[in-house]
C-alpha cells in the first residue's frame, strides 16, 4: 500500500466533513443553484421557505444571517450570547461550514443553523420579511474593478436582500479591506432607502460602540495579527 501523502489525507479529511454535514441536524444543502432543492439527511428534501422559525428552530425568534459565514464563528458566538434569537450561517463551502456546525452541535446551540448554498440564491429559500438582521464578517473584497458586482455591499447584493428582510432590519459589514469599506460606503450613498447607522474605520482605537463586535473570526484574528485595522458600518435599507 502505498504511503500516505499530505494531499491525500486532507482530501480524506474534507471527505469525512462532508459527509458528516449530510447527516448533522442543524445543516441544509442546496448543491445544484439551477435546481434548488434544499437538502437535510442526505436526500431528503425540504421546503422552509417561510417556515425556518417554525419548522426548524421550533419557535417564533427573530432570524439573523451570517453570509459567507466561512467557519461560522460569529454565527456560533451570537448564538451563544442571544439565546432569543436564531442565526443562520450561509456559504458555499461545505468544510468551512463544518467547523461552524460541529462545534454548534456539540455546545448544543439549537438556535444556530447552517446553509450551504450561493449567496446569489438565499431568496429561494427565504420569504420576504422572514430575516430580522444580516451579518457581512470579513467576505472576499473582490478588488478587481470588473468584480465589483461580487462585492456583498453591491447594488446587486442589496436588491438581493431587500427580499426577503423586515422593515428596520440591521445590516452589518465587519471587514479589514479599505477599498471594500470605502465601497460599501459609497453604495450606501447612493443607494435608495439606505441610511448608515454608524461607521468605523478603525472599531479597536477606542472602547467597541457595540458589545457584538467583540466577537473575532479566524480571519480577524490574522488580519489582527498583521497590524491591519478591523472597520465595521452598520446600516439599514428599507
Amino acid at each position: 500500500m502505498p504511503p500516505e501523502t499530505p494531499n491525500n489525507m486532507s482530501k480524506k479529511n474534507k471527505l469525512k466533513k462532508f459527509a458528516d454535514l449530510l447527516i448533522y441536524p442543524n445543516v441544509y444543502e442546496n448543491y445544484d443553484p439551477k435546481y434548488p432543492r434544499l437538502l437535510k439527511n442526505k436526500d431528503e428534501e425540504v421546503d422552509l421557505k417561510g417556515k425556518w422559525a417554525s419548522d426548524h428552530f421550533h419557535n417564533a425568534q427573530p432570524i439573523i444571517l451570517e453570509l459567507a459565514c466561512g467557519r461560522g464563528e460569529y454565527t456560533e458566538a451570537l448564538a451563544e450570547a442571544y439565546p432569543d434569537y436564531n442565526f443562520i450561517g450561509v456559504d458555499i463551502k461545505g468544510a468551512r461550514i463544518w467547523q461552524g456546525a460541529t462545534s454548534a452541535l456539540e455546545k448544543g446551540l439549537s438556535n444556530a443553523g447552517f446553509l450551504r448554498t450561493r449567496i446569489e440564491q438565499i431568496a429561494l429559500f427565504f420569504d420576504a420579511c422572514e430575516i430580522d438582521g444580516i451579518w457581512l464578517t470579513f467576505p472576499d473584497p473582490f478588488l478587481r474593478e470588473s468584480k465589483e458586482n461580487k462585492r456583498l455591499t453591491s447594488t446587486r447584493f442589496l436588491d438581493l436582500y431587500k427580499k426577503i428582510i423586515r422593515p428596520g432590519a440591521l445590516l452589518h459589514l465587519k471587514t479589514d479591506d479599505s477599498t471594500l469599506y470605502e465601497f460599501t460606503l459609497n453604495t450606501l450613498s447612493e443607494y435608495s432607502g439606505a441610511k448608515v447607522i454608524y461607521h468605523n474605520h478603525d472599531i479597536y482605537s477606542a472602547p467597541l460602540a457595540f458589545d457584538e463586535l467583540s466577537y473575532k473570526t479566524h480571519y480577524e484574528k490574522e488580519h489582527l495579527a498583521d497590524g491591519r485595522k478591523i472597520k465595521y458600518v452598520r446600516f439599514t435599507i428599507n
